[in-house]
């Protein structure tokens, strides 16, 4: 086997395309907090806060295909997961948690003191979301936090402080990710609820928890805007407010089709769409300050 092959196996074994749904906020609230040197904090920051980001996530997938293997098998969506499948094995599972792990620690500790001393919890909270489907229905707001820790950890690795705005953006980032991962859970409502899984799909039956995704996503979009208006953005950002605008309105359009083919577009391009629009929106609004527009609400 290359290496081309074995790295592009574990690539697949961690969802690394996925990594598209948090990485752009997380630049964003970079570019943002190091908006006093035209959205850049130098090369050691960035490459910190990617390396940060790239291990937590490999981390908290690891760990999330190692505790629901056994759910994996049985269910014929994740059947041919990679541990279900034997193409990975546990101990290799387990060894790539145990490495993605202590590089996020490691990686934090060369950040500044307060990432570091953090860095138990945000590994705590990123894994923990995996259990949360055993015993609540609320498992996707789990998940929204996991993710929400990402423009958080990137604005305090370049201002070493909180601020209002990039709390702001981590609950809209929580709110747009429950609302994708319970149109996402739809695809196995039978499945978890046969198998005593929790979701809001399966507490509110499908078409109640899509309406429920669709106004988590009005709220999140609403807290975008929020965000904008507190970092003094103007037309360039408003251009990007109206194209995630529609694509959460197609998503969902999408999303009462029900189809697997419809459902993994909504899930995976829509969304990838909306986080690419969003840092290309706030980089510009950063960088080009002098593209203004007034636009009130």
């Amino acid at each position: 086997m290359s290496i081309f092959t074995t790295a592009g196996k574990w690539g697949d074994f961690v969802k690394i395309s996925h990594t598209i749904f948090a990485l752009p906020f997380a630049l964003a609230a970079m570019v943002v907090a190091a908006r006093e040197n035209q959205g850049w904090p130098g090369w050691r920051v960035f490459l910190l806060i990617l390396g940060a980001m790239v291990t937590a996530r490999t981390c908290a997938m690891t760990f999330n295909r190692i505790v629901d293997r056994h759910y994996d098998a049985k269910n014929p969506r994740t059947s041919q997961r990679h541990i279900p499948m034997g193409t990975i094995s546990l101990l290799g599972a387990w060894t790539l948690f145990g490495l993605s792990a202590g590089a996020f620690l490691v990686t934090t500790f060369f950040i500044n003191n307060l990432c570091f001393a953090l860095s138990p919890v945000a590994l705590i909270a990123v894994c923990f979301y995996s259990f949360t489907k055993r015993f609540t229905d609320f498992t996707h707001v789990y998940l929204g936090i996991a993710l929400g820790l990402a423009p958080l950890g990137a604005w305090l690795a370049v201002q070493g402080s909180f601020a209002f705005a990039p709390i702001v953006l981590a609950l809209a980032v929580v709110l747009w990710l429950m609302g994708f991962d319970i149109i996402y859970s739809t695809q196995d409502y039978e499945f978890d609820r046969g198998h005593g899984l929790h979701s809001l799909v399966v507490r509110w039956g499908v078409n109640n928890a899509l309406q429920f995704a669709f106004l988590a996503h009005l709220v999140s979009w609403g807290l975008l805007v929020l965000f904008g208006l507190i970092c003094g953005f103007r037309f360039s950002y408003l251009i990007g407010l109206v194209i995630i605008l529609g694509s959460l309105v197609v998503e969902h359009w999408l999303a009462r089709r029900r189809s697997l083919k419809w459902i993994n577009i909504a899930f995976f391009r829509l969304n990838a769409l909306i986080s690419i629009v969003f840092l290309i929106s706030t980089v510009v609004s950063v960088l080009f300050p002098g593209l203004r527009r007034t636009w009130k609400w």
